[in-house]
């Protein structure tokens, strides 16, 4: 590297057509970039971390080009705490990564039972003689959930 910095760096990904061209894998040989990816037929990756991925490219507030090292930092940490404490993940009940990390999730359950029994009660004829319930936390999560063992 020119700037001095002699720290190895190193990317994985899965084997996706955009990581594995040759344009891509050349410009990181260039950058003296190690690549590593996954077996290939084999889905194991981090499903958050593709969802987090995903939504940070997809986000309307996305730049097509970043001026700098520093707007890109800074969009990422901006972008990064609205994700972990703002935005509502379908995979975890819709609540933030935030309140299922700090156990305030069971809290908001509980409350937005409460809500959706009030709502029930007060009129009934909105939810068609059914109770409606919030969607429920997730216990366990997976890719690719692993046999049943006996």
């Amino acid at each position: 590297m020119t700037n001095g910095d002699v720290t190895p760096r190193s990317i994985h990904a899965d084997r996706g057509t955009s990581m594995t061209s040759n344009t891509v894998t050349g410009l990181l040989a260039l950058l003296g970039i190690d690549q590593s990816h996954s077996r290939p037929h084999v889905s194991n990756g981090n499903p958050y971390s593709e969802a987090h991925f995903k939504t940070l490219k997809y986000c309307p507030a996305f730049p097509g080009r970043f001026g700098s090292i520093e707007d890109a930092n800074l969009f990422c940490a901006q972008f990064f705490a609205y994700y972990n404490r703002e935005h509502r993940h379908s995979g975890i009940g819709m609540h933030t990564p935030a309140t299922v990390h700090d156990g305030t999730a069971e809290v908001i359950q509980a409350h937005r039972t409460a809500t959706l029994h009030a709502a029930f009660l007060a009129h009934p004829e909105r939810f068609r003689g059914r109770r409606p319930h919030p969607p429920q936390l997730p216990t366990k999560v997976w890719t690719n959930q692993p046999p049943a063992t006996l």
